[in-house]
């Protein structure tokens, strides 16, 4: 009987083996270190500024630069864009404050926060782009209009009235009663902020790394202080007494007004803000230029979140900013972190440097927004209008925005560029003359119904069997106009002649 080996059971079949992944750590670039520190020396004073002229509480500025910040520089779809109060919002929230109060305003925040929330949802991002750019750059103008108008009160020593037209009609009597220890404060704090971008040789392009903003307000500061200077300066109070927000009060009409108007000027500024840092980005050198374009939808998601968030939190309405945007781009940054972090800072410095800040003169940050807003009235803008034949529409935009409110005025805008496009659709020429025996018809602009009866006056004169020619120089031809046309080269066909259609129309060329 023979003995039955045991059956021994089979290798493991060998895995190659994989090496542990190291844990992933929070990695900042240095370039996107130093950007940050200086977005956040030119953010600081700025947001201060913003909370002195929308009457808000100051300590709501440096929540919603926080905010701004922290939340869309994780959440946004344009990681170089810094978000924070804007100096485009400053008309809307000062407007919301004097009617409803600061609790309020801070409720309308959050709820136009969940309307951009909304939006970024149905994906219609793209959609906002279709406003005229007159109507964009008129609304901004209008608003730097009334920014600098209310901040010339507290330049001279006053206090600004709460309408574009009584700070107009009480400019003389404040001239009349100047601050004098104001007014030295504003005239060095503007000095600075104009002579030192200008600073020559080498030194100076050393010395420009710091922000202008920074140096002007702390050169003002340190004057003020060292001569003694009666000022009114910031006052930040316990973060214990800071007003949240709370139940909204007033007539519903009107709040629904209010959050509609608010998510219109902070949706249509940061897509518009996005679009301009694409536009940085794809201008930088090629090492530097490796960030994605941004995602205009995943950027009204991040900026409705960071609006619920500062409003909760009893800050100011979030939006992207230009100043602090094309710093951060200028200044190297490569990813969003460079954001995220002026957002630590600014938290760091509204728990850390409470003192410090207190001695800043209102009228240095007076100052500082005043420079802000007539800067918004863009001579660029307006040259490029003016070429693109839509002045009409930026002039009523601008007005409307000064003497009229926001929402009103970008109406008014719109609805002028409106009558403007319909006004060109309807402009047609048609001429027609006779050269070497040949009946020329010339058609110029775009060619809709509107002018099929000037169309068919002209091509009634042209002699029965005669060689005829219709140049079409327009872009458009809609459906009337096309079976006019067609009607009537068929009849002079008929009747001996010969009809000839050269031109666009559109993209396709239009022959017999």
């Amino acid at each position: 009987m023979s003995a039955c080996a045991p059956t021994q059971p089979p290798a493991p079949t060998e895995r190659p083996h994989q090496p542990h992944s190291p844990p992933r750590r929070f990695r900042v670039a240095g370039a996107d270190l130093s950007a940050s520190i200086g977005v956040f020396l030119i953010a600081l004073p700025l947001s201060l500024g913003i909370a002195l002229a929308t009457g808000a509480p100051l300590r709501a500025g440096l929540v919603a630069a926080a905010v701004g910040g922290i939340v869309v520089g994780r959440l946004g779809g344009c990681p170089l864009q810094v978000s924070g109060p804007a100096a485009g919002l400053t008309v809307v929230t000062a407007d919301l404050i004097d009617r409803y109060g600061w609790r309020t305003t801070c409720v309308i925040t959050v709820l136009a926060g969940l309307a951009q929330l909304g939006l970024g949802c149905l994906r219609v991002a793209r959609s906002a782009l279709a406003v005229s750019p007159a109507v964009v750059h008129g609304m901004l103008a209008g608003i730097g209009v009334t920014i600098a108008v209310a901040q010339l009160h507290i330049v001279l020593g006053g206090s600004p009235h709460s309408s574009v037209l009584d700070n107009l009609r009480g400019l003389p009597y404040q001239l009349a009663h100047l601050h004098p220890a104001a007014v030295a404060t504003s005239a060095l704090t503007l000095t600075l902020l104009l002579a030192w971008p200008r600073l020559p040789g080498h030194p100076g392009r050393l010395l420009r790394r710091v922000p202008a903003a920074l140096v002007a307000v702390a050169g003002a500061t340190a004057t003020a202080w060292l001569t003694g200077l009666t000022l009114p300066r910031v006052d930040l109070p316990s973060w214990r007494s800071h007003a949240l927000a709370g139940l909204p009060e007033g007539p519903v009409p009107g709040l629904v007004t209010a959050v509609l108007t608010t998510t219109l000027v902070c949706s249509v500024q940061s897509l518009l803000g996005a679009v301009a840092v694409d536009k940085l980005v794809a201008g930088r050198p090629a090492p530097q230029a490796r960030v994605g374009r941004s995602d205009l939808d995943r950027e009204l998601l991040g900026q409705g979140a960071a609006n619920i968030v500062s409003g909760a939190l009893g800050g100011l309405p979030v939006a992207g900013v230009a100043v602090r945007s094309s710093a951060n781009v200028r200044g190297g940054a490569v990813s969003r972190n460079s954001t995220m972090l002026h957002g630590v800072l600014v938290v760091i410095a509204a728990l850390l440097m409470v003192p410090a800040l207190e001695l800043i003169p209102l009228a240095s940050l007076a100052a500082l927004v005043m420079a802000v807003g007539i800067q918004m009235v863009s001579l660029h803008h307006i040259r490029t209008v003016t070429r693109h034949r839509e002045v009409l529409v930026y002039v009523a935009t601008t007005l409307g925005v000064v003497f009229l409110g926001v929402l009103e005025g970008v109406l008014s805008g719109v609805a002028v560029a409106v009558a403007v496009t319909l006004n060109r659709l309807a402009r047609t020429r048609v001429t027609h003359e006779e050269k070497g025996g040949v009946h020329y018809v010339r058609v110029r602009g775009q060619l809709t119904f509107l002018a099929v009866p000037r169309l068919s006056r002209v091509l009634h004169h042209v002699p029965q069997g005669s060689h005829a020619v219709v140049e079409l120089h327009g872009s458009f031809m809609d459906h009337a106009a096309y079976e006019s046309l067609q009607d009537w080269q068929l009849a002079h066909t008929a009747q001996g002649g010969s009809a000839e259609l050269t031109g666009r129309r559109g993209d396709e060329t239009t022959t017999p």
